[in-house]
């Protein structure tokens, strides 16, 4: 079986890399975004599949759209007998879809339909779903609309953060393109059409999105907190106080508190705990933090040189 593989992130990377080691088929090439500035001085760095792709010594196209015809025939040229994507990050032609003689499969981090879109796994843990998963679905020209190979679960817990349960799900993509691709390309796997109850769209972050509106439930708050982690990671404002200019704080670790009533934005209660700040409904008690320019410290650390009765 000759596949291609398409893919940029990290979360790419580790499929693909179960893809190689494995021995599932013939990795004929490899497809990823161009090369990117990053970093204070914007050096041109490759994306994390380029450099797993490397690594096997397999060849790569980075072409800046898919549809580009020269790509399209390169594509061809590698005559693929599937295409397997995961987060790659531009929507396929029906020309690219068209290649392989047993279609493209992608690699989704959700529980189709439920979270089609750009960030299935931020908005799971955002609204608190209580599991996630990925799924094998064969691509079509429609944004993540195509029928469901196959489905891999697991429940998402109050320690899971964006972090964790990426991870997680990476390793289960590298799993279920073993375990089912064989079968899916013998017959043996027949997709499902996805149900057009429960449809929900995942859209992409922003950084505004870490923003604390203490207005919300302090519940609503902490999922959001762990969801956005790493990024764009929960924040608020410490107010100007005398000669001291409005600072941005990052919030790190914090955690609900039931029956606690106040303005929101407050600071209901501190201490080596941590500090309560009131919410819409319940409070967040806040017990890591980090002040913009310095350090990520304890709330309490935090405490010591700032007195601090709300936060905007």
């Amino acid at each position: 079986m000759r596949i291609v593989f398409m893919g940029t992130p990290d979360l790419a990377r580790v499929v693909l890399s179960r893809i190689v080691s494995s021995g599932l088929g013939e990795v004929v090439g490899v497809v990823a975004q161009p090369d990117r500035p990053v970093g204070r001085h914007l050096e041109l760095t490759p994306p994390p599949v380029k450099v797993e792709a490397l690594l096997h010594g397999l060849p790569v196209l980075q072409p800046a759209k898919a549809r580009e015809p020269q790509f399209l025939e390169q594509l061809r040229a590698w005559q693929p007998d599937v295409i397997v994507v995961a987060a790659y990050g531009q929507i396929l032609p029906q020309a690219l879809l068209d290649i392989p003689r047993h279609g493209c499969l992608n690699v989704h981090t959700s529980l189709l339909p439920r979270w089609r879109g750009a960030a299935p796994i931020q908005w799971a843990i955002a609204e608190g779903d209580a599991e996630s998963g990925v799924c094998l679905m064969r691509m079509e020209a429609g944004l993540d609309t195509g029928p469901v190979v196959a489905t891999l679960r697991t429940p998402i817990t109050d320690a899971d953060t964006g972090r964790t349960l990426h991870d997680r799900l990476a390793e289960l993509g590298g799993r279920i393109v073993v375990e089912s691709l064989p079968a899916y390309v013998r017959g043996e796997l027949i997709p499902v059409t996805q149900p057009t109850e429960g449809v929900t769209y995942a859209r992409k972050i922003s950084r505004e999105d870490g923003r604390l509106d203490w207005a919300m439930p302090a519940r609503v708050l902490w999922r959001r907190l762990r969801a956005f982690d790493p990024w764009p990671g929960g924040f608020c404002f410490v107010p100007a106080s005398g000669t001291a200019a409005r600072k941005l704080l990052k919030v790190h670790v914090a955690q609900p508190v039931d029956g606690v009533s106040g303005e929101p934005g407050t600071v209901v209660s501190a201490g080596k705990d941590g500090l309560v700040v009131a919410c819409g409904e319940g409070a967040l008690r806040l017990e890591e933090v980090q002040v913009e320019g310095s350090r990520r410290v304890s709330a309490a650390a935090f405490l010591a040189g700032h007195a601090v009765t709300r936060f905007e």
